[in-house]
C-alpha cells in the first residue's frame, strides 16, 4: 500500500498556498479605472519598455494622433473627435483586458490539469475495452490520476459560469446580453449558447464521466478479492459503453468550454484536436508518476518495456496531435475565408512566439527525442520529454483561450504562474491521496501475469 509522504504532501500544500496568494493578488491588481490605465500606458510609452503589445499599440495611437494633427492643419480639424475616440477605445480595450486576465489565467490552468485527468480516464477505459495485457500493473496509477477528474471538472465549469455571473463576462462574450443584442450570429446560437443550458450540459458531461470512474474503480478493487472474473467482465462492458459516451461528450465539452470563447469561429476538427492534446498529456503524466513510484520501489514489477510503451504512446499521440493541428491550420489558412482565417491571423499577429513555440514543443521536440527506441527506456529521458510536452500543451490551451479574452494584452506573469502552482498543488494532493486508498498492484486481474512478464 502506497503511503503519501509528508514531504510530498507539504510540497502540494505549499504550492496551493502560494498559488492562492498569487491568484488573489492578480485579481486585486487587475481592477484599474480608466485614468489609471491611461497613466500606465503613457508611462510605458514614455519609458519605451512597452510590456509587450500594450506600448506598441499606444505608440500606434500616438502616431495616429500625429497624423490626425497634420490632417487637422489641412482640413481645419474635422477629425479631432475621431482621434479622441480612438484613444478612448484603446484605453478601454486595455482596461477590459486587464480585468479579464486573472479569469483567463485561472481558467487556462484549471482546464489544463482537468484535461490530464480526463485523458487518463479515456486511456484507462481503452485498456479494459481492449483487454490489454501489458497495462494491468499501471491501472492503479491511472485510477489515482482520474480521482482529480471530478473536482477538476467542477472547478472548470464553476470558473466559466462565475466569470459570466460575477466577472463581467470575463471569458465568454456570448454571456454578455449587450453583446448578444447587437450580434446576429450569436443570437442565432443563443439556443445553445446560454448560461442555463451551458451549465446543464456541463453537469451531464461530468456526471457521466464520474459514474464511469466510480463504478470502474469499484469493480477494479472488488476484483482483488473475488473468486472469479465477473467484476473484470463488468468493467469491460461499462468501459466499452463509456468510450461511446466519452467521444460524444468530449467533443461537445470542447465546443462549449473552449471553442465558444470565439463564438464567431468554428472548426469541425476541434473536438479531435482537443482530444489528441488531452491524451498525450494524460499518458505523459501516467509515465511520470509511474517512474516516480518505481524509483521509490513501489512498483517493482514495472519494467523498462512498460516505460517504453508509455513513451511510445507519448510519441504516437504527439504525431497525431500534429496531424490534426496541421489539417485544421492548413485548410483554414489556404482557403482564406475571412470568418475562419481570422482565428489564426490573430494568433500570428499577437501570439507568434507562443503559437509557433508550442508547435515546436509539441511536435519537433517529441519527434527528435522519442523517435529512438532505446531512449524510450531511459526514465530521466522520458521525464525530460514529458516536461517539455506538458509545457507545450499548456501553451496550446493558453493560445486557445487568451486571444479571445485578453486580446493582445497577454503576459506570462503572476496570475498565470500562480494559477499553475495552485492547480498543480491540488492535482498532486488529490492524485497521491487517491493512490493511498488501494494496493498499487491489482491482485486478481486476469492479465496480471502477462503484464508482469511483459517485454518488448
Amino acid at each position: 500500500m502506497y503511503t503519501f509522504s509528508s514531504k510530498l504532501k507539504s510540497v502540494a500544500i505549499g504550492l496551493m498556498i502560494l498559488g492562492t496568494i498569487g491568484v488573489a493578488y492578480g485579481f486585486m491588481t487587475s481592477h484599474k479605472d480608466f485614468s489609471e490605465v491611461e497613466t500606465m500606458l503613457a508611462s510605458e510609452s514614455h519609458h519605451g519598455d512597452g510590456h509587450g503589445e500594450a506600448a506598441s499599440h499606444h505608440e500606434t495611437s500616438q502616431d495616429d494622433a500625429h497624423a490626425a494633427e497634420d490632417t487637422h492643419a489641412v482640413t481645419g480639424g474635422h477629425d479631432g473627435h475621431a482621434e479622441v475616440d480612438e484613444h478612448t477605445k484603446h484605453v478601454n480595450h486595455v482596461m477590459h483586458a486587464m480585468h479579464k486576465r486573472p479569469w483567463a489565467a485561472l481558467y487556462v490552468a484549471a482546464f489544463f490539469f482537468f484535461m490530464i485527468a480526463l485523458g487518463v480516464l479515456a486511456f484507462y477505459a481503452v485498456q479494459y475495452a481492449a483487454q490489454a495485457g501489458w497495462s494491468p500493473l499501471l491501472l492503479r496509477v491511472m485510477e489515482g490520476i482520474t480521482a482529480y477528474m471530478l473536482p477538476g471538472a467542477l472547478i472548470v465549469l464553476g470558473i466559466a459560469i462565475a466569470s459570466g455571473v460575477i466577472g463581467h463576462y470575463g471569458l465568454f462574450v456570448w454571456m454578455d446580453p449587450d453583446v448578444v443584442a447587437h450580434d446576429k450570429l450569436i443570437q442565432g446560437k443563443a439556443g445553445w449558447l446560454n448560461i442555463t443550458w451551458f451549465g446543464v450540459r456541463g453537469l451531464i458531461f461530468i456526471a457521466g464521466w464520474y459514474l464511469y470512474r466510480h463504478f470502474s474503480r469499484k469493480f477494479s478493487i472488488a476484483q482483488d478479492n473475488a473468486d472469479d472474473n465477473k467484476n473484470f467482465k463488468k468493467n469491460f462492458r461499462i468501459s466499452a459503453a463509456f468510450l461511446v459516451f466519452f467521444l460524444y461528450t468530449e467533443s461537445m465539452m470542447s465546443w462549449d468550454w473552449i471553442m465558444s470563447v470565439d463564438p464567431h469561429w468554428f472548426s469541425t476538427l476541434f473536438g479531435w484536436y482537443v482530444l489528441a492534446g488531452m491524451m498525450v498529456c494524460g499518458i505523459t503524466v501516467i509515465a511520470m508518476i509511474t517512474i516516480y513510484l518505481k524509483s521509490k520501489d513501489l512498483l517493482p514489477k514495472v519494467n523498462d518495456s512498460h516505460i517504453h510503451d508509455l513513451a511510445k504512446f507519448m510519441f504516437g499521440f504527439s504525431i497525431f496531435w500534429t496531424y490534426l493541428w496541421f489539417s485544421q491550420f492548413m485548410l483554414i489558412w489556404y482557403s482564406n475565408i475571412p470568418e475562419e482565417v481570422t482565428y489564426f491571423v490573430t494568433r500570428f499577429q499577437d501570439y507568434q512566439l507562443p503559437f509557433l513555440g508550442m508547435v515546436a514543443m509539441n511536435f519537433v521536440f517529441p519527434l527528435l527525442v522519442l523517435m529512438n527506441s532505446d531512449y524510450k527506456r531511459i526514465p530521466w529521458f522520458v521525464i525530460m520529454a514529458g516536461i517539455v510536452i506538458l509545457c507545450g500543451h499548456y501553451i496550446d490551451i493558453f493560445n486557445m483561450i487568451m486571444p479571445a479574452t485578453v486580446g493582445d494584452q497577454w503576459y506570462i506573469g503572476i496570475p498565470e504562474i500562480s494559477s499553475i502552482l495552485l492547480f498543480a498543488g491540488l492535482f498532486i494532493f488529490i492524485v497521491f491521496t487517491a493512490l493511498t486508498k488501494a494496493p498499487l498492484e491489482p491482485k486478481r486481474n486476469p492479465f496480471i501475469k502477462e503484464s508482469e512478464h511483459f517485454h518488448y
